[in-house]
């Protein structure tokens, strides 16, 4: 018989439901393996046992009253830069150490409603700025598969703790790829929704303004797909929200043929970038058995423009971090990593015409890559480059034969949310032991249409 963090979270919703299981069993579960697994891969930074099992009962109680509770007791883990009512929650640094969340976030309180339960606050890098997982407060998360190796970033704790078996769902957030490329590194599926349809309206100031969004991370499409039908919703107080969430729900059509697509293969995204040969030969392979299986898929770039390459619109997260915290240089310089140290600096020469030029580049992606899904139902590209690497490093020295700056391990999630576009990465095999995963990205607002696909991939043998 599977072990409940064997199953899925869908599954242990409703025996909950039925009153085969109560939800303070399931805690108490979760509640073991974490003292017992999280102190070798400090996922988990913020943990109260028994608050856990006060909420869960509270959710036995509320079925006890027949109140209906579509997610009852399935814990799930929170980023540390979203906010969980009365919990210390920092954003990975020292400058919030102290902060207690006045209230939850809209997606932490829409997931409470439904009956899941909060298992505890996951690790981050500072602000969420930074590839890897590690920062002065909590230290570094380690990659639940090798000790040695970092998980990625900057959602690292939330795919450690999942990939482990801490909890059935995870909350993390995407503004350049930080729910994907972890999600890929430790065999996870993490989903990037198109901006707009999962409310954000409070919390912690963004320093990418507009590119952040909430990611969803599961150990399957299926239950990806069906926490992501939890959240999509209209919030009138998110000024990102659209109000046009009715029928984009993924649980419907999950089942249906993805056959019939027009389907690009891009291996380096038209902006060759570079990918380690046994990590390209691999999602090759998957590509190659999509199309033996049927799939129409050509091999075809985004026409971007010629400033399409690695983190071409960073200089807005450099500008947003120094608005929001150049003044802290002065007086708490130690107490910020070194590296958001430097990005906060950088910031503080980002001129006016920068940022013009920035917005205007992001307008001619979207173009770019609307124009190209004119042709095209659905994107497959790399996630990551690389496999994990070495805990110390902010990156791998060199991918594909070639040099490698602390960004060139995740070049090709940032262009995505330059454009606003829904993309999953899904698992698609390992390389050395190690996971990989193959991104699906299609136009905005077609996000079922990512998940149906994503799902035809996972269940492929390559």
């Amino acid at each position: 018989m599977m072990e409940l963090h064997e199953r899925s979270a869908r599954a242990v919703a409703a025996q909950v439901q039925a009153g085969t299981l109560s939800a303070v069993a399931v805690a108490r579960h979760f509640i073991d393996r974490v003292e017992r697994l999280n102190p070798g891969l400090n996922a988990i930074v913020q943990f109260d046992a028994e608050q856990v099992l006060a909420e869960a009962a509270a959710v036995d109680a509320r079925l006890a009253a027949g109140v209906d509770l579509p997610m009852a007791g399935v814990p799930f883990t929170v980023k540390d830069n979203l906010w969980v009512a009365g919990r210390r929650i920092a954003q990975g640094s020292r400058l919030f150490e102290d902060f207690v969340a006045p209230r939850d976030a809209w997606a932490v309180a829409r997931l409470r409603a439904r009956g899941a339960v909060v298992l505890g606050i996951t690790n981050c890098s500072e602000f969420a700025c930074k590839g890897v997982t590690s920062n002065l407060l909590y230290g570094a998360t380690r990659h639940p598969l090798d000790p040695a190796l970092t998980p990625g970033g900057s959602s690292g704790g939330a795919v450690s703790a999942l990939a482990a078996g801490l909890g059935l769902l995870a909350l993390g957030t995407d503004a350049g790829g930080s729910t994907r490329r972890p999600a890929a590194h430790c065999g996870l599926v993490g989903f990037k929704p198109s901006n707009g349809l999962i409310p954000h309206p409070w919390g912690f100031a963004e320093p990418n303004f507009g590119l952040s969004v909430i990611g969803q991370l599961a150990r399957d499409v299926d239950d990806c797909a069906w926490l992501y039908d939890q959240l999509l919703a209209y919030d009138a107080a998110d000024p990102a929200g659209v109000p046009i969430a009715v029928g984009l729900e993924t649980s419907a059509g999950l089942q249906q043929p993805a056959g019939g697509l027009r389907v690009a293969w891009s291996p380096q995204l038209g902006c060759d970038f570079a990918v380690d040969a046994d990590v390209l030969q691999a999602l090759q392979q998957r590509v190659d058995a999509l199309r033996t299986g049927g799939w129409q898929i050509d091999d075809a770039d985004p026409p971007w423009p010629a400033e399409a390459r690695e983190y071409p619109l960073l200089a807005l997260q450099q500008a947003g971090l120094h608005a929001l915290y150049g003044a802290r240089l002065a007086d708490a310089r130690d107490r910020i990593d070194p590296v958001l140290v430097a990005q906060i600096e950088a910031g503080a020469a980002v001129t006016p015409a920068q940022v013009a030029r920035a917005l205007r580049l992001k307008e001619k992606l979207i173009a770019c890559l609307a124009g190209f899904f004119e042709r095209y139902d659905l994107l497959l590209c790399p996630t990551t480059p690389v496999t994990a690497w070495p805990l110390d490093q902010l990156g791998p020295p060199e991918i594909g034969g070639r040099p490698a700056g602390p960004r060139g391990h995740a070049a090709f999630t940032p262009l995505f949310n330059y454009c606003g576009v829904p993309a999953c990465s899904v698992p698609a095999g390992t390389v050395r032991g190690l996971p990989v995963g193959l991104q699906v990205v299609g136009p905005r607002f077609e996000d079922p249409r990512v998940l149906q696909a994503a799902r035809k991939i996972e269940k492929l043998k390559a």
